[in-house]
């Protein structure tokens, strides 16, 4: 990926697949409310706020559930891509052993 965020920020790709009703209707992601899955595919070098710094949690190939309403889209190399703050992340997905 040419894009490096800053800071605290993450960028990820999104995993959610469209809805569709069985008549064959696609419901657009605005319409739920519902939080997002994503894979990290970058991420920033943390930040420093009142003299700490912040630690990046999340790795690249992590599998992440994050708030959609903290999400900025943008295109780089005809994909689209998420960009957001580290604390807009709700949790990462663990494999089972």
């Amino acid at each position: 990926m040419k894009f490096k965020p800053l800071f605290d920020r993450v960028v990820l790709k999104n995993l959610n697949r469209q809805n569709q009703t069985k008549s064959g209707i696609i419901i657009p992601e605005t319409v739920g409310d519902e939080p997002l899955c994503g894979e990290v595919v970058a991420i920033g070098n943390g930040d420093v706020f009142e003299g700490n710094k912040t630690e990046m949690l999340v790795s690249v190939g992590d599998k992440v559930l994050y708030n959609k309403y903290g999400a900025t889209t943008f295109k780089c190399d005809d994909e689209e891509y998420i960009v957001l703050r580290q604390s807009d992340i709700f949790g990462i997905f663990k494999e089972n052993n």
